[in-house]
């Protein structure tokens, strides 16, 4: 290793520490391994030991304005089959990178792995790129898979580059076909990932995908798109445990933060969200599909001017459950349908006709609630006639109207009411 890399490396490394672990003590602080009630997780650990294997792009034939896949990917091969421990690959601050569709896989001989992300990575604006491509592949832009111990970091910018994915969108021109667009940053089968300190904007369609992965911290994330872009989710977990989500700034045209089937033990805390549709566990159970969610903790949110709160939503005809899930210690301020469980959920061209089963619903509690409803009805739960919904727990809820008497519409839902309530919810069961 040269002297220029050596001491790269040496600054690099007192980066990560200063990044990662008073941040790390923090987290810890606030939730404790042992606690019961939600998940945790921890990011790689890092030696002060070992200097760390630098690979920058640049060193592999990238250069800004110009196509850098392949070097991109060339970068990646080596850090991830790098002996030395730790393993970096950086892309340098203060350049603008235009990357193709890519994948970086493992596994990683390199137990240890950080990309460090400084500078802007640009996607291109051509939907040909994607829809050219097999189906399989065509909805991705940046992946990461089958990697554990990776640590995305570093302050740089992931620019989706959406606009003509949302302009060519059903949901806005009608007359088009309705096409699956990509997603930003997608992290599939990732064990100990941890994801901070980065800028995701103007997605084509979801900004970060978190999939089929186990003790996944995302910190400290900026993601950014138009309220009028369709499909944006800021981050959506689905099929992963262990997920702590935390101190992230999301202001899309879609759900903050999407949670949905196979997820567990997953705690968002510290977010503002808005606009956008709001926090949502679901959908779940479309197509009569069989669905599953549990042990969520949605805390310490700011929502503003959303189109909805706190929500869960299920399909019709859909089997399975959505339990014990918490939404505590939240602010709203002018924001529609703030308190919503909805099991006739149907996102269709078509109508969606009656069923006689239903996603389960139960054990779901609402805790310290304040704020302001842009819509007369500030409570709603939309229950299902088959399967109702059971255990739903209000305590200390407070909502106001801007001058119009706000009131709680519940259907087919026990639900239990503690301490100050309003709107106050009767319960028909």
């Amino acid at each position: 290793m040269g002297p220029r890399k050596l001491l790269l490396a040496s600054i690099t490394t007192v980066s990560i520490f200063l990044h990662m672990f008073p941040h790390a003590h923090s987290e810890t602080d606030a939730f404790p391994p042992e606690a019961a009630d939600g998940p945790y997780a921890s990011g790689p650990e890092l030696s002060p030991g070992p200097a760390l294997s630098v690979f920058d792009v640049d060193d592999y034939g990238a250069s800004a304005g110009n196509d850098a896949t392949e070097a991109f990917l060339r970068a990646w091969k080596e850090a991830c089959n790098s002996s030395s421990d730790p393993s970096l690959f950086l892309v340098p601050g203060g350049k603008t990178y235009r990357l193709m569709p890519v994948s970086f896989t493992g596994p990683c001989r390199a137990t240890t792995i950080t990309a460090m992300i400084k500078g802007t990575l640009e996607a291109p604006s051509n939907r040909s790129v994607w829809l050219d491509r097999p189906s399989d592949l065509s909805e991705r832009w940046i992946a990461f898979e089958d990697v554990d111990h990776l640590h995305v970091m570093g302050g740089g910018t992931i620019n989706g580059n959406g606009h003509e994915w949302w302009i060519n969108s059903c949901k806005v021109n009608k007359t088009m076909p309705c096409v699956r667009g990509p997603t930003a940053l997608y992290f599939q089968s990732c064990e100990h990932l941890v994801v901070e300190d980065l800028q995701v904007r103007d997605s084509m369609q979801m900004h970060v995908v978190i999939a089929y992965s186990w003790k996944v911290l995302v910190s400290r994330l900026f993601v950014t798109a138009p309220g009028w872009s369709p499909n944006t989710d800021g981050i959506h977990v689905s099929n992963s445990r262990d997920v702590l989500i935390s101190s992230c700034i999301i202001s899309t045209g879609d759900d903050c933060i999407s949670i949905v089937s196979g997820s567990a033990f997953v705690r968002a805390t510290g977010i503002f969200c808005g606009p956008g549709h709001g926090i949502s566990i679901g959908s779940l159970g479309a197509n009569k599909s069989w669905a599953h969610v549990s042990d969520v903790l949605v805390e310490k949110a700011t929502l503003v001017g959303t189109t909805n709160g706190v929500r869960i939503k299920t399909w019709q005809g859909g089997q399975g459950f959505a339990e014990r899930i918490t939404f505590q210690d939240i602010k709203m301020y002018n924001v529609t349908n703030p308190i919503i469980i909805d099991q006739n959920y149907c996102d269709s061209k078509t109508p969606c006709s009656e069923q006689e089963s239903a996603v389960a619903i139960r054990n779901i509690r609402y805790s310290s609630i304040h704020g302001t409803s842009a819509s007369k009805v500030a409570v709603n739960f939309i229950c299902s006639k088959a399967v109702h919904c059971d255990g739903i727990v209000m305590q200390d809820v407070s909502l106001a109207g801007t001058g119009s008497y706000l009131t709680c519409s519940s259907l087919n839902a026990r639900v239990m009411e503690l301490g100050l309530i309003s709107p106050y919810c009767r319960s028909d069961m």
